[in-house]
């Protein structure tokens, strides 16, 4: 069984456990930085915001999670000092500015009922068995929203898209990825799934 709670009522002492998650997720990603996917979770660990992040558990352990932001919510803080203090006064610093640039950032035309989700991982460990699905669905039962908007996905990363669709979600932008040179990443895709509220009883 999976159980589906937001980062902040597991505690300060499982936020290291939630930044392994999301650098299984995106280890790739962040491999300028670093190649130790341990000193990546030591790095990142104090920038996740636990509020903002959804965790699916399996026995205990974080085994899937995403990100839920509505307006001008970020759910990542970093702080240069402490990135520099594990990757190096470069490394560090560059990190920094990636990150603020890339992993920040308000929801495009806000509205009340309208929510970005981010940072959809599944660790390692327990990749196949079902974790980002469930906190995908659990987001998406969440009173108070109508509209959910996924920002940019890497167009090749057909698992992740073929989850969305499966899911609802619609392509509604497309746009060509910078430094893809580098990342071999040629677009990123935007979806968006709306759903109909009930109505009003009365």
């Amino acid at each position: 069984m999976i159980e589906v709670v937001r980062g902040d009522v597991l505690g300060e002492t499982r936020r290291r456990d939630i930044a392994r998650v999301f650098v299984d997720g995106f280890g790739p990603d962040l491999a300028a930085f670093s190649k130790d996917p341990e000193v990546l979770a030591d790095a990142i660990a104090h920038m996740l915001v636990p509020e903002r992040f959804h965790v699916a558990l399996i026995d205990g352990e974080p085994a899937g999670l995403a990100s839920l932001t509505v307006g001008d919510e970020e759910c990542v803080e970093p702080d240069a000092k402490t990135l520099r203090r594990h990757l190096g006064a470069v490394r560090g610093t560059i990190a920094d500015r990636v990150f603020r640039s890339h992993f920040r950032g308000a929801v495009r035309e806000p509205r009340e009922g309208k929510a970005e989700i981010g940072f959809v991982a599944s660790s390692l460990r327990h990749r196949g068995r079902g974790a980002a699905k469930a906190v995908l669905l659990h987001l998406l039962a969440l009173p108070g929203y109508d509209e959910y908007v996924l920002e940019d996905i890497a167009a090749n990363n057909e698992a992740a898209l073929g989850l969305y669709r499966r899911l609802g979600f619609r392509e509604h932008r497309r746009r060509r990825a910078p430094y893809s040179r580098f990342s071999g990443i040629g677009e990123y895709v935007s979806m968006r799934l709306v759903q109909e509220r009930p109505a009003r009883q009365g």
